[in-house]
C-alpha cells in the first residue's frame, strides 16, 4: 500500500478510533475497582481458549492464573473490571494475506462462551481461521449488543452473512473483508446495515453481493459513514440516481475490482464532495472523467486503474484538484498527448502529487521539461506506452524520487551523461532514487560510473532490451547494495567485467551480453549468495562448479551458452533451472533432492543413460523438458507428482509404455513424448486429462485402436499421433474437441488457467516464449515440417498421418471449425470424402494422399477460402475435378501434383477430358460461356435498333422522292390489306350464317 494511503488511513482511523474504544486503551494491569477480572469473564475466555485446536505463536499462551486481565489480548475497564476489549488479530498477516495457511494464525471456532463477556465493546480475531464446523460467522455474534468495533476480516468464511449483525446497533466500526482467492462469503440484502445508525467505518471487501442492486441506497441512509470499502463485491453498477446525498462525512470510498461496465460519469459517487480517497480500479469504467471532478476539492487519491477500456479520456475538471496527492489511471488504454495530460494539472497539484501512473496507456509525444513542476513526485510510471525522444533533463530536479519505471516505451537518443558532453545529471541526481527500470527502449549511448555516483539509495535496476553500452572502470564499486540488477541485452562483453563482482547484488541477468570464455574464478563466490541469476543465451565455456548445492539460488538460467561437462548437484531450495541449449554429457545426477522445484529445463543437450529415480522426489514439479537428448529406458513411476503441467520428453530414446502415474496430473497441458521408442496401446485413461491442451506422441511405436476417451480433451488444440501402428478406425464424435470446433480469433499463447495474453505461454513465475513451443512443435504441415515460432494458431491441428488407420473419415470431423492443420495421409482410409469438408473455414492445409478414399471430390472444397495447402494424391477418387476460388490458386506451378495417382479423376488440371465431352466442342462452349457477356449484348442490340431506325428516318427528312414513294408503296400495301381482310371478314360471316 503506498505510503500516502498508509497515512490516509491512520489520520482517518485515529479520528474515529476514540469512538471504538472508550477506556479500552487503559493499561490493562490497571483496576480501579481494585481486583482480578470478573470470574465469569474468565470463565467464558478459558472456554473460547477449548475452542482454540492451533496456537502455535504461543498468542494465548499467558492465558493462565487469576487476573484475565493481565492475558494478553485482553483489556479491562478501569472503573468495572469487565472485559471490554479482547484483540487477538494473527500478528503475521504477510503470508495469510495472500491466502497461504498461516501456521501463526489460530485454527479452531468462535465460542459462543463470549456472550457472557456482556460488556465488550471491542472484538478482533482478523486473519486468523476460527471457521468452526459449518465455516460460516456464528448469528449469536448479534447478540453481543455492547460492540463498538467488530473486525472479522482475513477469516476464510463461506456462506451468508448474517443479518442478526444488525442488532448490534452500538457499532461503530464492521469489517468483514475477505481475501479474494476464497470463494467467500455472500449477501443477497444487506438492508440490514441500515440499523448500524452510528456506523462510521464498512468494509466488506470480497464478500459476494451480486444481484443487489440499491445498495447504494442502503449506505445513504448511513450518514455518519466516514469509510466504505466495497471492493471485489462483484456488484453490477455504480450509476443509481440518488437525488440527494446524505454521506457528507464520507472521507474513503474503494469499489474497485467490481463490475461497472457503462459511463464513469454517471457513478453517484461524484456527488460525494467531501471524499479524501476515491477508488474503481479493475472496473469495465468508460468515457470520460465528469466536470464535477472538479467539485472534489479534498480528494487525496484518484484510482481509476485498470479498467480495461479504449475510450477512457482525461477531460474533466482537474484545476481544483489542490489535494490531490496520488493520481493512478493506469492499463485504461488512454490516448492522448502525455504532456496535454500533465499540463492539465494545475500548479497546485503539481506541488503535492508524490505518486502518478499513466503505465499502460497509449500516450505518444514526449516527456516535457516542466516534469520539473512536479517536486514532491516519489513513484513515476509511464511504462508501455508510446513515447519517443530523450529523457528530458529537468528529471533531474525531481530529488524526491523513489521509484521511476519508464521500460517498454519507443524512447530514443542517448542518456545525457559528460562522455557525450551533456551538462544535465539527469539520473544520477536521483539522490533517494530506490527503484530504476528503463529496459525495453531504444536508449543509446554510455553508461558510466558518473550515472550511479549519487544514487547512494538504488536497490534496484534494470537497463535491459536497450543498446546501451555498460562501461564501468574495472575497479568501480556501486555506491549502494543493490537488492536486484538486470542488463539483459546490453552490451558489457566480450569478458565478464571485474565490477560484477563488487555488485553483492540478490538478483542478476546479464543474458544476450555476448559473454564469451569462461567463468572468472571469483563468480560463482561473488554470487553464491543471489537468489535469481540469469546468464542465458551468452556464449560460455566451461564446466560448472562441480558442487552448487551449498548456493542459495532460488532460480539459475544458464541455457544457450557453450558449457560442457557433468551435470553438478544444484542448490537444494532452487525452484526453477534451465540449462537447456548446451552441450552437457554424462547423466542426470541420481540424487536429486530439490524438493522445491517446480521448473526443470535441460533440453538440447548431449545428455544420456537414464531418467533417475530421485526425480521422483521432486514433488512439486510443474514443467520438465528433457527433450533432444540422448535418454533411454523408461519413465519412472513417480505416484507422489501430481502438479506436472508441462511434460517435454520428445527426440530422446525412451521406451516402455506411458507411465500410469501421469493420469493423476489432471491440470497437464502439454505432453509431448515424440521421437521416441514408446509401445503399446494409448491407455484409456488419457481421457481423465481433461485439460491437455497438446497431445504429441508421433513417431513411437504405439499400436492398436485410438481409444475413444482421446474425444473426451475438450480443451485439446493440436493432436499428434503421426508416424505409429494404430489401427482400426478414426474415433467418432471428434466434435467433442470442443476447443476445434470454435473459431479463435488469434490463438497466440496459453497460460496455466487456459487464459490468454501476450504471445507466450505464462507460468506460475515463469514463462515459456512462444518460439520455444514452436521449436517443440516442428508441424508436418502443407508437406514438410514447419517451425510456425510465435504463430500459435498455426498449432490447431490433427496429424494422424502414417498410421494403419482404417475405415472411413467422420463426418462429424467437419464441424472442427478451427482446424487449420489436418493430416491422415498414409493410411489406409476408404470410403469417401465428406461432403461438408467445405465447412472447416480455417482449414489451411489438407492432406488426404496414400489411402484408399474413393468417390468424387466434394465440390465444397472450393469455398475454403484460406487453404494453401491440398494433397489428394494416390487414392482411388474419380469424377471431375472441382474449381474455382481457392482451388484455382494451390500449387500453380504444377496444380495436378495434388491429383497424381487417382486414374478416375478427369478435368483440368489433369490431362484427362471427362468421359463424353469433345475436347474442343468443350473448350469451345467453355470459351464461349466464359466470353459471353449478358450486358454487352442487350446494350448492342438496343443500339442497333436505334441507329437503324435513326438511319430511315434521316431518309425519308431529307430525300423527298424517297419519301413519295415510301407512302405511295404504304398506301398501296394498305388498300391490299384492307381489301383481302374485308373479303375474308364477309366470307367467314356467311358461313357463319349458313351453319
Amino acid at each position: 500500500m503506498p505510503p500516502t494511503t498508509n497515512l490516509l488511513l491512520i489520520l482517518i482511523s485515529i479520528s474515529i478510533f476514540p469512538f471504538f474504544t472508550n477506556g479500552a486503551l487503559q493499561p490493562q494491569h490497571q483496576h480501579a475497582h481494585g481486583g482480578g477480572c470478573i470470574p465469569a469473564e474468565r470463565a467464558a475466555l478459558l472456554s473460547f481458549k477449548e475452542g482454540v485446536t492451533s496456537n502455535n505463536t504461543n498468542l494465548l499462551a499467558s492465558w493462565q492464573g487469576q487476573d484475565c486481565c493481565r492475558w494478553r489480548g485482553v483489556s479491562c475497564s478501569n472503573r468495572t473490571g469487565h472485559v471490554i476489549k479482547l484483540r487477538l488479530r494473527n500478528p503475521n498477516v504477510t503470508l495469510y494475506a495472500y491466502g497461504d495457511e498461516d501456521a501463526n494464525a489460530l485454527f479452531g471456532e468462535i465460542s459462543p462462551s463470549l456472550l457472557s463477556l456482556k460488556h465488550l465493546e471491542h472484538l478482533d480475531l482478523s486473519m486468523n481461521c476460527l471457521l468452526g464446523p459449518d465455516g460460516q460467522i456464528p448469528h449469536f455474534l448479534g447478540s453481543m449488543v455492547n460492540l463498538r468495533y467488530l473486525n472479522l476480516s482475513g477469516i476464510p468464511f463461506n456462506g451468508r452473512v448474517p443479518s442478526q449483525l444488525g442488532n448490534l446497533s452500538k457499532l461503530q466500526y464492521l469489517d468483514l473483508g475477505q481475501d479474494t482467492g476464497y470463494p467467500g462469503m455472500y449477501s443477497t440484502d444487506i438492508t440490514w446495515l441500515t440499523k448500524l445508525h452510528i456506523l462510521k467505518f464498512l468494509s466488506m471487501s470480497g464478500v459476494t453481493l451480486s444481484g443487489i442492486v440499491e445498495w447504494p441506497h442502503t449506505l445513504n441512509m448511513i450518514p455518519p459513514l466516514r469509510v466504505i470499502d466495497l471492493s471485489w463485491c462483484q456488484l453490477d453498477s455504480a450509476n443509481q440516481s440518488l437525488p440527494h446525498l446524505n454521506l457528507t462525512k464520507l472521507e474513503k470510498l474503494d469499489l474497485s475490482g467490481n463490475d461497472f461496465e457503462h459511463s464513469l460519469g454517471s457513478g453517484w459517487f461524484w456527488k460525494a464532495t467531501s471524499l479524501k480517497y476515491l477508488g474503481l480500479g479493475e472496473n469495465r469504467l468508460s468515457g470520460q472523467l465528469p466536470d464535477t471532478l472538479g467539485n472534489m476539492t479534498y480528494l487525496q487519491v484518484l484510482d481509476i486503474s485498470d479498467n480495461g477500456t479504449t475510450d477512457m479520456r482525461m477531460t474533466g475538471n482537474l484545476e481544483n484538484l489542490c489535494s490531490l496527492e496520488i493520481l493512478d489511471i493506469s492499463i485504461n488504454g488512454i490516448n492522448g498527448d502525455i504532456a496535454v495530460l500533465m499540463k492539465s494539472l494545475p500548479q497546485c497539484t503539481r506541488k503535492k502529487l508524490q505518486q502518478l501512473d499513466l503505465a499502460s496507456n497509449n500516450f505518444t509525444g514526449t516527456l516535457p521539461n516542466f516534469i520539473s513542476d512536479f517536486t514532491r513526485l516519489s513513484i513515476l510510471s509511464i511504462s508501455y506506452n508510446s513515447l519517443v525522444g530523450p529523457i528530458p533533463p529537468q528529471l533531474g530536479n525531481l530529488t524526491c524520487l523513489t521509484s521511476l519505471c519508464i521500460y517498454c516505451n519507443g524512447l530514443t537518443e542517448s542518456i545525457p551523461n559528460h562522455l557525450n558532453g551533456s551538462v544535465p545529471i539527469e539520473i544520477g541526481s536521483l539522490i533517494n532514487l530506490i527503484s530504476l527500470d528503463l529496459s525495453n527502449n531504444r536508449f543509446t549511448g554510455v553508461i558510466t560510473e558518473e550515472h550511479f555516483a549519487n544514487l547512494t539509495s538504488l536497490k534496484e535496476i534494470d537497463l535491459s532490451s536497450n543498446n546501451l553500452n555498460i562501461l564501468l572502470n574495472s575497479d568501480w564499486r556501486p555506491p549502494s547494495t543493490l537488492e536486484s540488477a538486470g542488463f539483459a541485452s546490453c552490451q558489457m562483453g566480450p569478458l565478464f567485467p571485474p565490477w560484477l563482482q563488487r555488485l553483492k547484488t540478490n538478483g542478476l541477468d546479464i543474458s544476450s551480453n555476448a559473454l564469451k570464455g569462461k567463468f572468472p574464478d571469483w563468480f560463482w563466490s561473488a554470487f553464491s549468495h543471489a537468489n535469481y541469476l540469469n546468464i542465458s543465451n551468452n556464449q560460455i565455456s566451461g564446466s560448472l562448479p562441480t558442487h552448487m548445492d551449498g548456493m542459495a539460488f532460488k532460480e539459475l538460467y544458464l541455457g544457450s551458452n557453450r558449457l560442457t561437462g557433468p551435470i553438478p548437484t544444484f542448490p537444494t531450495n532452487i525452484t526453477k533451472l534451465d540449462i537447456s541449449n548446451n552441450t552437457f554429457s554424462e547423466t542426470i545426477p541420481s540424487n536429486l533432492e530439490a524438493s522445491q522445484l517446480e521448473v526443470l529445463s535441460m533440453h538440447s543437450n548431449q545428455i544420456g543413460g537414464y531418467i533417475p529415480e530421485s526425480i521422483c522426489k521432486l514433488q512439486q514439479l510443474a514443467y520438465l523438458d528433457l527433450s533432444n537428448n540422448i535418454l533411454e529406458g523408461e519413465i519412472p513411476q513417480c505416484f507422489d507428482i501430481f502438479n506436472i503441467e508441462f511434460l517435454i520428453l520428445g527426440n530422446n530414446s525412451l521406451s516402455g509404455k506411458i507411465p500410469t502415474f501421469l493420469q493423476n496430473n489432471t491440470d497437464m497441458k502439454f505432453l509431448d513424448l515424440a521421437w521416441n521408442k514408446f509401445s503399446g496401446r494409448l491407455p484409456t485413461w488419457i481421457g481423465k486429462l481433461v485439460n491437455l491442451r497438446f497431445l504429441i506422441l508421433g513417431h513411437n511405436k504405439f499400436s492398436d485402436n485410438i481409444p475413444v476417451g482421446i474425444t473426451k480433451l475438450g480443451y485439446l488444440q493440436y493432436l499428434d499421433l503421426s508416424g505409429n501402428s494404430f489401427s482400426g478406425a478414426i474415433p467418432w464424435h471428434l466434435s467433442n474437441l470442443t476447443f476445434m470446433t470454435t473459431l479463435q480469433e488469434e490463438l497466440t499463447d496459453m497460460h496455466v488457467d487456459v487464459e490468454y495474453e501476450r504471445n507466450m505461454i505464462v507460468f506460475p513465475r515463469y514463462t515459456i516464449g512462444a518460439d520455444r513451443l514452436g521449436q517443440i512443435l516442428s508441424v508436418n504441415t502443407k508437406g514438410q515440417h514447419l517451425i510456425y515460432h510465435n504463430q500459435l494458431k498455426y498449432f490447431v491441428g490433427i496429424d494422424l498421418s502414417c498410421n494403419s488407420l482404417t475405415g472411413e473419415i467422420p463426418k462429424d470431423l467437419t464441424s472442427l471449425d478451427a482446424l487449420v492443420n489436418f493430416n491422415l495421409s498414409s493410411n489406409q482410409l476408404s470410403g469417401q470424402i465428406p461432403n461438408m469438408i467445405g465447412a472447416m473455414q480455417s482449414l489451411e492445409s489438407l492432406d488426404l494422399s496414400r489411402n484408399n478414399l474413393s468417390g468424387e471430390i466434394p465440390s465444397s472444397l472450393s469455398s475454403l477460402t484460406s487453404l494453401s495447402y491440398l494433397n489428394l494424391s494416390y487414392n482411388s477418387l474419380s469424377g471431375r475435378i472441382p474449381s474455382g476460388h481457392q482451388l484455382d490458386t494451390l500449387n500453380t506451378e504444377n496444380p495436378s501434383i495434388m491429383y497424381i495417382g487417382n486414374n478416375g479423376l478427369c478435368g483440368p488440371p489433369v490431362h484427362k477430358n471427362c468421359p463424353g465431352n469433345d475436347p474442343s466442342t468443350s473448350s469451345d462452349l467453355e470459351r464461349s460461356k466464359e466470353e459471353f457477356d449478358p450486358l454487352t449484348f442487350y446494350f448492342g442490340l438496343v443500339l442497333g435498333f436505334l441507329m437503324g431506325l435513326w438511319m430511315v428516318f434521316c431518309a425519308l427528312l431529307f430525300k423527298k422522292t424517297w419519301r413519295v414513294a415510301y407512302f405511295r408503296l404504304f398506301d398501296k400495301v394498305y388498300d391490299q390489306v384492307y381489301v383481302f381482310v374485308a373479303v375474308k371478314w364477309a366470307s367467314f360471316g356467311k358461313n357463319t350464317d349458313a351453319e
